[in-house]
């Protein structure tokens, strides 16, 4: 084998075929792919050509048996191409050098063939090696901003977990250092915008640009076609409106303001709103704040109660705690899958979490009765101020009974399931004897006497009634279930039965 590196011909030979001009035509928007190119030389100068990675990798063309020492002379940047002649082939090598100022050769570009380069050979090879190095420089830019991109969704997506579960400390560390000022702020409005799923990454963009910066942006991990928007601006509800104001089969819902530590709240109430937003012609909807079943017990006394409830649970270590109680008051609030990908973890990590909840509040999150319980009890605690806390750290001989028998919440549980009355089915009894089954429309249907599905007509039919979400589970469930609670409809469940043998643990009805 006979080789020499190649200096090129030192006068440029003239394009007399226009082969320049079909060369340059590789680089218009919609043209730009090697793999034209490499077929386009072939053809040019009646040759095999190959090109490939600095590792070896076939990017294009055919893979031409080369000499190892002169590949990785290439490669390492020691000459930048030669001209080979081995037996009955003649070979060309150009390095295809990478962006930047790196010696080393990004690729390299071969060409084989039986007859001598002529310098119109020679020369084509040559440029179209500058072509090929523009287009895999273009490519190799694109890839890295992808993987920009997917770091900074990425980054957004931690810091929503990190504020799903409370760590605001550690949310806003992450924030400062691409988005200052995102998080300096004590409360925000959540919004979620629902589009095609297919059309969301676009969806999402548009966001980024009507929020001006001033929000934070996320795809959401457990619907495709959510995007979820966390803003301190009070503009931002009025920017995202106009986002969807006419655009077909696009929705949004938002809620009211909230402080960052209930940001989990403030979703739950994106996503009520979300379900109205569906039904209005102007596509969107804010949360509409209404009587509370919780605003109507005692303060003090529902403190003192949710802190016994949850007392178990403060033998833990700090962060294994805060960890089991916002995961407990999402699975509550979604479902176990749901829950794990808001959370960034597996459903069975979720799960287990939930029934080590379970075993130390002697807990049965298959009752619904329970599940309410807890769920009052967890938020209780997740809205806890300071100058609450100083007055709990005893033992509470409140019971939920206590709580549930205050006029003011009799009251409002009386009017709420009295609108049931008003159609001729009896909407009210089969919707307790659904709650009383776990929410199973066939445990309920054996009760009741009638059809599963009849069940489930008449819990859908009380959905706008009530004017709350009872097959989909979370907050506005509990808050029926409480009601029922508090009229005596249903049992009031026992919690704390893991720890009856202490004394100074009271079981609590």
């Amino acid at each position: 084998m006979a080789g020499r590196a190649d200096q090129g011909p030192h006068h440029p030979t003239p394009d007399g075929d226009g082969w320049a001009a079909r060369l340059l035509d590789h680089l218009r928007p919609g043209a730009r792919d090697p793999r034209r190119v490499v077929a386009w030389l072939a053809r040019a100068v009646q040759a095999t050509v190959c090109l490939q990675d600095a590792d070896g990798t076939l990017i294009a063309g055919t893979r031409i048996p080369l000499d190892d020492i002169l590949v990785a002379d290439v490669a390492a940047g020691r000459i930048s191409s030669a001209a080979v002649q081995d037996g009955d082939r003649n070979l060309r090598l150009v390095a295809v050098q990478a962006p930047g100022p790196r010696p080393a050769a990004a690729g390299l570009l071969a060409v084989a063939r039986a007859v001598p380069f002529d310098r119109r050979a020679a020369e084509i090879v040559t440029h179209t090696a500058g072509v090929v190095e523009l287009l895999l420089g273009e490519r190799e830019l694109t890839t890295a901003g992808r993987r920009l991109r997917r770091a900074a969704a990425d980054l957004r997506l931690a810091i929503l977990q990190l504020l799903m579960v409370q760590d605001t400390v550690s949310a806003r560390r992450v924030a400062a250092g691409l988005w200052p000022g995102l998080l300096d702020t004590d409360s925000a409005c959540v919004y979620i915008v629902e589009g095609h799923p297919a059309e969301r990454d676009g969806l999402a963009d548009d966001c980024v640009d009507v929020t001006h910066g001033q929000a934070l942006v996320v795809r959401c991990p457990a619907m495709d076609g959510h995007v979820i928007v966390l803003s301190p601006a009070t503009a931002t509800g009025e920017r995202l409106r106009t986002l969807v104001d006419g655009r077909p089969d696009t929705f949004l819902g938002g809620s009211v303001r909230q402080s960052l530590a209930q940001t989990a709240t403030a979703y739950g109430q994106a996503i009520s709103a979300l379900a109205v937003a569906r039904f209005r012609p102007e596509q969107a909807a804010v949360y509409a704040e209404r009587t509370h079943p919780a605003r109507l017990m005692e303060p003090a006394a529902l403190h003192a109660w949710s802190t016994a409830v949850l007392r178990p649970l403060d033998r833990l270590p700090h962060h294994t705690r805060a960890e089991l109680l916002a995961t407990t008051r999402l699975g509550l609030e979604f479902t176990a899958v749901s829950a794990a990908k808001v959370l960034g973890v597996s459903r069975n990590t979720v799960r287990a979490r939930m029934d080590r909840v379970e075993s130390l509040l002697g807990a049965d999150f298959s009752d619904l009765a329970v599940r309410a319980t807890a769920h009052l009890a967890l938020n209780t605690e997740a809205a806890r101020t300071e100058d609450l806390v100083g007055g709990v750290s005893q033992p509470s001989a409140v019971r939920l009974g206590d709580l549930l028998a205050g006029p003011a919440l009799r009251t409002w549980a009386q009017d709420l399931l009295d609108r049931l009355v008003r159609d001729g089915r009896d909407l009210r009894g089969t919707l307790r004897a659904w709650i009383a089954a776990g929410g199973n429309a066939e445990r309920a249907a054996q009760e009741t006497g009638m059809h599963a599905q009849t069940v489930r007509e008449h819990v859908r039919a009380a959905e706008p009634v009530l004017e709350r979400q009872l097959l989909a589970g979370g907050t506005d469930l509990y808050e029926v279930v409480l009601a029922h609670l508090a009229l005596g409809d249903l049992a009031v469940p026992v919690l704390l039965r893991a720890n009856q043998g202490q004394p100074d643990s009271p079981v609590h009805r």
